[in-house]
């Protein structure tokens, strides 16, 4: 019995110190969801990236640096000069996020996500805005948005593409003016619409007076034809319908009905 006992305590005895050495060494890693493992071999990058799930590492030797690789935002705002001299300043909006198969390789040379964003991403997004702009006048950067929108697409694309950066979208999100430059606009705009108001008023004006020339052309018309088709037989027709069918009191000496002549000028 005694003997038993001694043996439950040693394998007890032997769990522990395996779970102790476990716990001590820590050869294992677990890389969460939406990261990715950069291994390293006492400090130097290895050239094998980690998926998400448990992995195993040299205990003392091997450390693990995760990263991630969901999408990213990174909002900056830009003031530059226009082509006719104007400055403006444009909020620019980038959706972004680490290669997963080059994860390793932007780590060795570039750092972690916040190194990413300071020393790739915000001085390309700058440059791109910078370089796009004195390409317009202010007008075209209001009216062919758009244009610019897709300029510095694919501009940005191509300047984080070599670092193992995927652009999944760019926006626009504002494009201010200075406030001298914004009156102008909104004087201009103002006149635009009174001078269309204007045009607008006259061009009703004339259509009402040609309306109004039509309709009395078309009175004018009738009348004509009118008096063009009352013959003495036509009147003298209308007078017979109209006829109550009563006769008149007097009668001629012949018992006649007399003639009426509607029209005495025939």
């Amino acid at each position: 019995m005694l003997s038993v006992f001694r043996g439950w305590k040693g394998i007890v005895f032997t769990g522990g110190a395996i779970a102790l050495g476990v716990v001590t060494l820590n050869p294992f890693v677990v890389v969460p969801a939406g990261e990715r493992g950069v291994m390293m071999n006492f400090g130097k990058v290895q050239p094998t990236v980690l998926d998400e799930g448990l992995h195993f590492k040299m205990p003392f030797a091997a450390s693990v640096k995760t990263l991630s690789v969901r999408v990213q935002k990174t909002d900056i705002e830009v003031p530059a000069g226009t082509k006719d001299l104007q400055i403006i300043t444009t909020a620019l909006s980038l959706n972004w996020q680490i290669d997963p198969g080059r994860v390793n390789e932007i780590y060795q040379s570039v750092g972690d996500e916040g190194a990413i964003a300071n020393q790739i991403i915000i001085p390309a997004m700058t440059e791109v805005l910078k370089a796009a702009t004195p390409k317009r006048n202010a007008e075209e950067i209001i009216t062919k948005r758009n244009e610019l929108k897709a300029e510095v697409d694919v501009a940005i694309e191509e300047r984080l593409s070599p670092y193992g950066i995927l652009v999944t979208d760019a926006s626009l999100v504002n494009i201010s003016f200075s406030p001298e430059f914004s009156k102008s606009i909104e004087a201009k705009q103002i006149a635009e619409q009174e001078a269309k108001q204007a045009e607008y008023e006259a061009l009703k004006a004339s259509k009402q007076a040609e309306a109004e020339v039509n309709r009395a052309k078309g009175k004018a018309e009738a009348q004509r034809l009118l008096q063009t088709s009352l013959t003495p037989e036509l009147i003298q027709q209308e007078a017979i319908a109209k006829w109550n069918g009563q006769f008149p009191n007097v009668m001629t000496g012949d018992g006649a009905l007399p003639f009426v002549n509607i029209n005495p000028g025939q």
